[in-house]
This record gives C-alpha cells, sequence and structure tokens, in this order.
C-alpha cells in the first residue's frame, strides 16, 4: 500500500512539474523582441497596394513593460484609458505549450482577409491588423504572461492560458499610403 501511495504521489509531482515547464520569453529576451519586430516589419513590407511612407518599427522598452503589466492582469478588456497615445492587440492561447508570438502576429495579420482598403472598412474583424500596417506606428512592445487560472472574459478563463499583449505608438486609425 506504501509502494502504491508513494507511486501515486511521484506521478503527480512529475504531472505537476511537466505542466509547469512552460516557457514564456521575458521582455528582455533578445530573440523574442527580433520576432516580434521581424514579424511586424515582414507584415508591413507586404501590404497591398503597397505603401509609400511605411515607417521601419522598433522594439521600445517602455511599451513592453506596459503590455507586461497589462498581460498580468490575465484579462481581455478595455484599454488604459491615462495611455490615449498607445494602443494594443492582444491574443490568448491555450494550451500555454502552444504559445508562440510569430504564430500570434500573423494571427492579427491574417484579418487582412476582412478588410477593405479603397473603403477602409472591415467585413468582420480587423483592427488587428491594421494597427500592425499603421504607417505612421515606428514602436512596438510585447509581452506574454501564463495565466494559470486563466485569461478572464476569454474562453480561457477556467484554463491554464497565455496571454499576449503588444503595445504600440504612436497610435492611428487610418489607411497607409500608397505608392503613386
Amino acid at each position: 500500500m506504501a509502494s502504491a501511495v508513494k507511486t501515486l504521489l511521484w506521478a503527480w509531482v512529475i504531472g505537476k512539474s511537466v505542466v509547469s515547464l512552460v516557457t514564456i520569453p521575458e521582455i528582455t529576451d533578445e530573440s523574442f523582441i527580433d520576432e516580434c519586430v521581424r514579424g511586424h516589419n515582414r507584415a508591413r513590407s507586404s501590404v497591398r497596394p503597397a505603401a509609400s511612407d511605411m515607417l521601419y518599427m522598433t522594439w521600445d522598452k517602455d511599451l513592453s513593460v506596459t503590455a507586461r503589466e497589462w498581460a498580468r492582469r490575465c484579462l481581455v478588456g478595455p484599454t488604459n484609458p491615462n495611455f490615449s497615445f498607445v494602443i494594443e492587440n492582444l491574443w490568448t492561447v491555450y494550451p500555454p505549450t502552444l504559445f508562440n508570438a510569430s504564430a500570434a502576429i500573423q494571427n492579427w495579420v491574417d484579418e487582412n482577409r476582412n478588410y477593405d482598403y479603397d473603403s477602409d472598412t472591415c467585413t468582420d474583424v480587423c483592427d488587428h491588423y491594421k494597427q500592425v500596417v499603421w504607417a505612421t506606428t515606428t514602436k512596438v512592445g510585447c509581452a506574454a504572461h501564463l495565466c494559470p487560472n486563466g485569461v478572464q472574459t476569454t474562453n480561457l478563463a477556467d484554463k491554464e492560458g497565455v496571454i499576449f499583449v503588444c503595445n504600440y505608438c504612436s497610435s492611428g486609425d487610418h489607411k497607409w499610403s500608397t505608392t503613386i
């Protein structure tokens, strides 16, 4: 009997250890920073029609700190009104082992199928895409956070998940300029 209890206890400990091995990159992780900046600039360089004044996006440490603080809330909700000059994109994933910054950014970029450039309208969700490709946005800062009790106000509210937040500056809601 003691042997069975010992075996079950070890199985439980090992099972818990496997779950906690999910690693979420820090906002200072150079490969994470590169992945985020590269993903955004790749999307920006492929807009159609091509942009004549698309600015190159760079990493901003302060935006990433703000993104991290928001992500730690494990909540999808309205942005902080004290930061009207900053806009954010949010993405959640379950299970946590599926977190991938490039996949999150690509998910936002894939919203381009819902965007009509000529009328500057969306047929479905496309605001994340528009933020990624706003020509005058030059700064991005992203963060990811493991939410052991779930991401509130989502279908992940009762499951361990990851929230990924990217903050942008300067923000705006306008079309990118096209080459004439």
